[in-house]
């Protein structure tokens, strides 16, 4: 093992590794565990340093990759050697008296992760401990209030906005998200001695913060960011904003407003309501979840579910009846619309649809059986109106099918019928329709009946 042999090139295919992978699948085909305290930071992203260094040994010619236990992952080893080789590492370990903790953090990595926090999930979401905390540091940012300040201050202030505006049951306790955000890189505590305990254990941590007393903030170089560009502000509210889905848009106004960012929510034009702007949010939840995608893409591609499902049998002759019937025209009597387009076969674009499902005791067979084009499919299958539409379509098949295959007695002749789509028989045929010795007869069915455009749809 020699950690000196290892150069940038081969740091930069473990890099590579694990964005194909994604960062859990990484960590475990190499068997490392989190970073604790150092994390590589290369183009917006933030990666576990160890893990790293040790699947770029095995990049090496004739060399594998080292396992957790066989180097150290310190700053005298791990983050020396990376940042020899010009990579940033942010030290997420214990802070120091003189504020030291290696190179800043970049402000692309910052954005990167807080698009991507680790947090408690609740019914009714993701708690809301570290946004509101990160909001409150914006808020700090943006009126030119010192970067760190007193954990008494940040107890009293975060505390009251956590019990004033947590909407998912989250205590006044800001010593949670100060210590998970610290361990994160995104959030600098000083002036204290030992390790920061992680977000866990309730008597613990609030023992350490009662005791330590640090003062906390937002790293030097985001908060310098975050105070000098609205920009920049405007994106990493809309960014934090996108975990308050759900909650009442004018409970989040109000919490914007008391932390001094209500300009930041209005950057964008505001709803009628005041609620927060539709544009800043749906931009960063967006690239949030893009991000998401791309972390495990790689590890997605080329693998299946397995699915085993037992479909009822349909009837092949059912399908062709009704699509005979339908004269190539979705038979819903208010389509707004079909397709012009057709199949590579040349065919209309229809679905034969059953309107009482086989499996819910429908019957597979044409009386019980339409043909619709896709939206109106997509809206008897998941419309709100669905179930009066499925009840108004039941009515619509029985009457197509009687009108071609009455029941017997009741008097009504297809070979007297008029052509499709008029009432008569003088009637002129519609363009639409063509008429030949394969196109059927429809007795006393209407062109509304058989799915033409109904008079002011």
């Amino acid at each position: 093992m020699a950690l000196r042999d290892i150069t940038r090139v081969e740091v930069l295919r473990a890099i590579e590794e694990c964005d194909r992978l994604g960062r859990d699948a990484f960590l475990r085909a190499y068997g490392f565990g989190e970073a604790r305290r150092l994390r590589l930071s290369y183009e917006g992203k933030l990666y576990d340093s160890k893990a790293i260094v040790g699947a770029a040994h095995g990049h090496l010619p004739g060399r594998s990759a080292l396992a957790a236990e066989e180097f150290s992952g310190g700053v005298a080893t791990v983050g020396s050697l990376l940042r020899q080789l010009g990579f940033a590492v942010v030290d997420t370990g214990a802070g120091h008296d003189d504020g030291e903790r290696g190179p800043a953090l970049e402000y692309s990595a910052f954005e990167a992760a807080i698009a991507d926090l680790r947090m408690r999930s609740t019914r009714q979401g993701p708690a809301l401990y570290q946004p509101i905390l990160l909001l409150w540091a914006v808020g700090r940012a943006r009126r030119g209030d010192s970067r760190l300040d007193t954990w008494s201050t940040t107890e009293r202030e975060v505390g009251r906005l956590l019990s004033q505006h947590g909407a998912r049951g989250e205590r006044p306790r800001p010593d949670y998200p100060a210590a998970a955000l610290h361990r994160a890189g995104l959030w600098d505590m000083h002036d204290h001695r030992g390790p920061v305990p992680s977000a866990h254990g309730d008597n613990n941590i609030a023992r350490w913060f009662a005791t330590h007393q640090p003062r906390t903030g937002l790293p030097l170089p985001v908060y310098e960011r975050l105070r000098d560009s609205a920009s920049d502000r405007a994106r990493a509210v809309g960014t934090l904003l996108t975990y308050f889905d759900g909650v009442d848009p004018q409970a989040v106004r109000a919490l914007l407003v008391d932390v001094g960012l209500d300009e930041e929510a209005t950057h964008a034009p505001a709803g009628a309501n005041g609620e927060v702007p539709h544009a800043v949010r749906v931009a960063a939840q967006y690239d949030r979840l893009c991000r998401s995608v791309e972390r495990d893409e790689a590890a997605r591609r080329g693998r299946r579910v397995p699915r085993q499902s037992q479909r009822p049998l349909r009837s092949a002759p059912a399908r062709e009846a009704v699509l005979l019937r339908c004269g190539g025209r979705c038979e819903n009597p208010r389509c707004p619309g079909q397709p012009d387009d057709r199949t590579d076969a040349g065919q209309p674009i229809l679905e034969v649809d059953h309107v009482v499902e086989i499996t819910a005791d429908g019957r597979d067979h044409p009386s019980q059986m339409v043909a619709l084009c896709p939206n109106c499919h997509a809206v008897k299958t998941r419309g709100s109106t669905r179930e009066a539409f499925r009840a108004e379509l039941l009515r619509v098949a029985a009457r197509l099918h009687q009108a071609i295959r009455p029941e017997p007695g009741s008097g009504t002749r297809a070979e007297t019928a008029p052509a499709p789509g008029s009432t008569s028989a003088s009637a002129s045929t519609p363009a639409s329709t063509p008429t030949s010795a394969s196109t059927p007869a429809f007795p006393s069915v209407t062109a509304s009946e058989r799915g033409g455009t109904a008079p002011g749809a």
